[in-house]
């Protein structure tokens, strides 16, 4: 069927778009937490026998991110030897399990423990997809596809976040059951990307791929010939791609920049949306509040692949990050200004927390929601791409793990008002560090990016043998 589509483009994108139709149960995975802990919560509603605590949902929420590490880097290795493409199909196994725990739970640590499965699936499917969309997509048209993954997610949080609230924990769950299994089919009948083939010395088949996705045998020789540049053909192993200095270079960037994608608390606040909405006590009904929140995630990330190639990646992280730290502002400020409970929320202060949500919500998915796994993937180049950015990646579920875990204790510690003006704090550093440490990576090509760090390396000699 791709084969009769004559634009080189178009396939690309439909390649890029079928493997990243996956993602759309790993989005309604990731506010399963928002409407379901409402439910287990509320004595008619939980499927338990009885009604969870806040210790034991802050587990249920933050669970699937406490050995993300060990996921990750099992993940780097199975890249390499699996593939990229029947990685993202070994992801849909841990998820099927996972669902099914949730649906016949008879005990809280059967919600946890599929929390956890569906931890080990998010790295298959978010790591796999992002390396092969970067893979399979040149570099004019790597940005937009890459953000395909943030625009399915987005669509699947949407769908969760619309009929989470409205239908009871058991019909949600099976309905959610039969979407995994009916998306997870559709990535078999996928090529595998073409820079793996060629990393497994199948060089016929890479270039018959990229035949394939760039409609000329020239461009795809042309492209085999920057694989070559871009790794050894003997096999590398882990310590020698840390002792790369280039490679050194990018990790310390990569990873300061995960640290402060989550740092900024979009997934601390995201992860208990319903439960907030129901805190701030306005007239706003929270599950119709919740069901705009998502719709606008969604705008934000179906519009992000027609900006992402379009403006600088440095362009959009800056201005969606200080649209970010006006919404945590917004929130703060609401909390310090909210009356006692029981008074009535009054004026402009009632519609302050949903338009304060709305503006982190669509600048996050606008900005670093959409590009954290793009820019992850393009910093790394060769045999360091696999290894870098599932490493990179377990810092980032990891400091989600943290953020998500102690949001609650954060919050009952230091109140609602610091918490969230805390984040809009690490709004301000992170768009210094993006100024000042991130390279722009829009419309270069892997071996371009590596040059850049290249010539740090050399700038930097030159400085030192001079003074």
């Amino acid at each position: 069927m791709l084969k009769s589509i004559n634009s080189p483009i178009i396939r690309q994108y439909a390649v890029v778009l079928i493997v990243n139709i996956c993602v759309f149960t790993t989005g309604m995975n990731l506010a399963w937490p928002s409407p379901m802990l409402v439910k287990l919560t509320n004595e008619t509603q939980t499927i338990l026998p009885r009604t969870i605590t806040e210790e034991e949902g802050s587990w249920i929420v933050s669970v699937e991110f406490l050995f993300a590490f060990i996921f990750n880097y099992l993940m780097a290795i199975l890249l390499d030897s699996l593939g990229r493409k029947y990685c993202v199909l070994l992801g849909c196994v841990p998820k099927t399990i996972g669902v099914f725990l949730y649906i016949f739970a008879t005990d809280v640590w059967m919600l946890i423990l599929g929390r956890l499965l569906f931890g080990l699936a998010d790295s298959f499917v978010f790591i796999g997809v992002s390396i092969y969309a970067s893979e399979v997509a040149t570099k004019n048209t790597r940005g937009a596809s890459c953000s395909l993954t943030q625009m399915f997610s987005s669509l699947g949080i949407v769908m969760t976040l619309s009929a989470g609230p409205f239908l009871s924990y058991l019909t949600f769950n099976i309905v959610f059951a039969v979407i995994i299994i009916a998306t997870s089919i559709p990535v078999l009948f996928l090529p595998e990307t073409p820079y793996y083939l060629y990393n497994k010395g199948r060089e016929n088949e890479a270039i018959k791929v990229l035949e394939f996705l760039h409609g000329s045998e020239i461009l795809a020789k042309q492209e085999i010939e920057e694989y070559t540049m871009s790794k050894k053909s003997e096999i590398i192993n882990k310590m020698a791609i840390l002792k790369n200095p280039v490679v050194r270079k990018i990790f310390p960037i990569s990873i300061t920049f995960v640290i402060g994608a989550q740092l900024v608390g979009y997934n601390a606040v995201s992860y208990y949306l319903q439960t907030i909405l129901i805190s701030t006590g306005t007239t706003i009904m929270p599950e119709i509040a919740s069901v705009i929140i998502g719709i606008i995630q969604f705008v934000s990330s179906f519009l992000t692949p027609f900006t992402t190639d379009r403006y600088g990646r440095k362009v959009i992280f800056l201005t969606t990050l200080i649209g970010m730290m006006l919404g945590m502002v917004g929130l703060g400020t609401f909390f310090q200004l909210k009356p006692s409970d029981g008074v009535l929320v009054p004026g402009f202060l009632n519609y302050l927390p949903l338009i304060s949500l709305i503006l982190v919500v669509y600048c996050y998915n606008a900005g670093v929601g959409s590009l954290l796994l793009v820019v992850t993937a393009e910093l790394f180049d060769g045999p360091a791409r696999a290894f870098g950015v599932s490493i990179t990646l377990a810092v980032n579920t990891t400091m989600i793990f943290l953020t998500t875990k102690y949001f609650p204790m954060l919050l009952s510690k230091v109140g609602p008002a610091i918490t969230y003006w805390s984040f809009g704090g690490v709004c301000i550093l992170m768009c210094l560090f993006i100024m000042f440490c991130l390279p722009e990576t829009k419309g270069k090509s892997f071996v371009e990016i590596q040059g850049v760090f290249s010539k740090k390396k050399n700038e930097d000699k030159h400085f030192s043998t001079a003074l």
